[in-house]
């Protein structure tokens, strides 16, 4: 089958889109599909290479924010590569200026056109609003609008996918009108494993973590969005020490982190090691203890999955799409979103419950595999065939 991919992220590991796009596309080119991706280009320039089986068009594009480009005028070459790769089915991966031109084109083409979404407004707004007085009476129209600007592309396809049950919800209360399918952005389970006879204390050195602690490890964008703040207070509100929580990853609220960090005097319990890279991760999972996800605007949580899949026990906000992952007191717990004094009373259970760490592990390892990588590729080209039966 040839299949194009099209979307803003792909080259970036730093956000879920990204990693599910280039994960997807990795997997069915090794499966024997023929796949090309269409894609805003780093160097601004329009590029054509080859990366794991998967031909590559990179497009000219301007930088924005959040990984967001303008693509406008790109519509000669998506025309061009569209006449030349004549994919069975299009798959874009968001509701911005590439993946519009490409519905475009293929509508014009008769070419059967899907989508999944990775989109809340919360990941928009969050960010935006809090620079400026009174953006809490601004949330509910910007985010109506933001939901008009989605659907309005998105109602156009043949059918959507999105990672969970909650996710597909979601959509179907904002009016979706086309069928709406939950398949799991998936995580590579063989990768993603516990490593029982791993040098931790040397991944512990290497980033600067405790080695005589317990760790517990954020993985993700630090953007205001994911609640970090509400981590933060919290581990002031517990108050021990020999407990450190690492935040990994970069974003636009680093900054943010380091002011509380030094406000509540926690400069050795907070570690802020940056970006981790791809390499890297596996092992970072299996030299942490536990893995913590706060944030409120979660349509599945790939960084949690391969928590899961490492074997950790996982803490996580009572928020969207984290509860079909925790189940409470059993692999983890669920705390109240955006309640500093909840998040603390989770991570004192937890570690209360030490002795149960082995059992909780398992059981988000056994989890993590219903979501197997090889298991989301298959449904993927299943639905695109029912698609073209259709």
């Amino acid at each position: 089958m040839k299949i194009f991919l099209a979307g803003q992220a792909y080259y970036r590991r730093d956000n879920g889109q990204a990693v599910f796009t280039i994960n997807l596309a990795e997997g069915l080119a090794a499966n024997g599909h023929r796949v090309v991706v269409l894609a805003p280009s780093e160097t601004q320039k329009a590029e054509r290479h080859l990366d794991h089986g998967v031909k590559i068009q990179a497009v000219p594009a301007i930088p924005l924010v959040d990984n967001t480009n303008i693509t406008v005028f790109s519509g000669g070459l998506i025309e061009q590569i569209l006449d030349e790769v004549q994919p069975d089915v299009i798959h874009i991966q968001d509701h911005y200026f590439l993946s519009h031109s490409v519905l475009a084109a293929a509508r014009a083409r008769r070419i059967p056109i899907v989508g999944t979404n990775h989109f809340l407004p919360e990941n928009i707004t969050d960010n935006f609003l809090h620079h400026f007085p009174f953006s809490q009476w601004a949330h509910k129209p910007l985010d109506h609008l933001l939901w008009v600007s989605m659907l309005s592309v998105y109602n156009q396809l043949a059918a959507v996918s999105t990672p969970t049950e909650t996710a597909a919800s979601i959509l179907r209360g904002q009016g979706i009108h086309v069928p709406v399918s939950a398949i799991s952005c998936g995580v590579d389970v063989k990768r993603f494993r516990p490593r029982p006879t791993l040098n931790r204390r040397m991944i512990r050195q290497k980033y600067g973590l405790a080695l005589d602690r317990v760790v517990m490890l954020y993985v993700g964008r630090l953007d205001r969005e994911k609640d970090l703040d509400i981590l933060v207070d919290a581990m002031a509100q517990f108050g021990r020490r020999d407990i450190q929580l690492a935040i990994v990853g970069k974003g636009s609220f680093r900054n943010e982190l380091e002011r509380l960090r030094e406000k509540f005097g926690l400069h050795d319990t907070i570690v802020l090691p940056g970006f981790v890279p791809d390499n890297d991760l596996p092992l970072l999972f299996n030299s942490a203890d536990l893995f913590v996800m706060p944030g409120h605007a979660e349509l599945q949580s790939i960084a949690t999955l391969e928590a899961m899949a490492s074997g950790l026990p996982i803490l996580a906000a009572r928020a969207r799409a984290l509860p079909e992952l925790v189940i409470h007191g059993v692999n983890g717990y669920l705390f109240t979103v955006r309640d500093s004094i909840s998040a603390a009373c989770g991570i004192r259970q937890l570690i209360q419950q030490r002795a149960q760490w082995p059992q909780m592990g398992a059981v988000s390892r056994a989890k993590a595999e219903a979501h197997d990588h090889q298991k989301v590729v298959a449904q993927y080209v299943e639905w695109y065939r029912q698609l073209r039966r259709n």
